[in-house]
């Protein structure tokens, strides 16, 4: 039994890099976290990655951090990959060569958001409300979460209303209908 648990413990030791990643990516994105069999096979690849570029480290002079050197790789490795995946990077590249059509963003409202960074929005809200302002948080999906709106006016028959002495708004995304990018211009850009 000592040495079976000695394995045990070896194969977590050697896996747990992998797991630490998965962990990371998805607290850095707005990827939903997947099924347990997915997660496991996401954490393998991010194990099989992280141990090859520990590997390649030369460990000659930092022996007494070794033991944790795989989970420093896993960490960065992680980060390095949400940054790739939040700009739309590699798919970028694609898109460009004509390969995809796709985005990496977990779904085209998450989409149209990031596309759309620095612009004012108007909300079409149930019962044919309307409301303008600057989208200072957005949920990363339609039918759940909230919007925090500065700067909202309500929009009354094409003319704006300020919300007097309010700094935010906070709007339940399952009442939002419809989303209205506006064009960025001198007099709409938020300060």
């Amino acid at each position: 039994m000592t040495w079976a648990s000695g394995e045990a413990v070896g194969v977590l030791a050697f896996l747990l890099p992998g797991f630490v990643a998965a962990a990371v990516f998805y607290s850095l994105t707005s990827y939903p976290k997947p099924g347990a069999l997915d997660r496991v096979a996401q954490a393998l690849i991010f194990t099989v990655v992280a141990q090859a570029i520990t590997a390649a480290i030369p460990t000659n002079d930092v022996r007494h951090i070794e033991p944790l050197l795989p989970i420093a790789v896993s960490i960065l490795l992680a980060i390095a990959v949400a940054y790739t995946v939040n700009k739309d990077i590699v798919h970028d590249m694609f898109r460009r060569l004509g390969v995809t059509k796709e985005t990496s963003y977990p779904s085209e409202w998450y989409s149209a958001f990031s596309r759309h960074h620095g612009c004012y929005v108007v909300l079409h809200l149930e019962g044919e409300r309307r409301l303008y302002g600057w989208p200072e948080e957005w949920p990363g999906r339609p039918d759940e979460g909230h919007f925090r709106i500065a700067d909202a006016e309500w929009l009354v028959d094409d003319e704006r209303r300020p919300a007097e002495g309010v700094s935010a708004v906070l709007i339940p995304a399952s009442t939002v209908e419809m989303v209205e990018f506006l064009q960025a211009s001198e007099d709409t850009e938020h300060g």
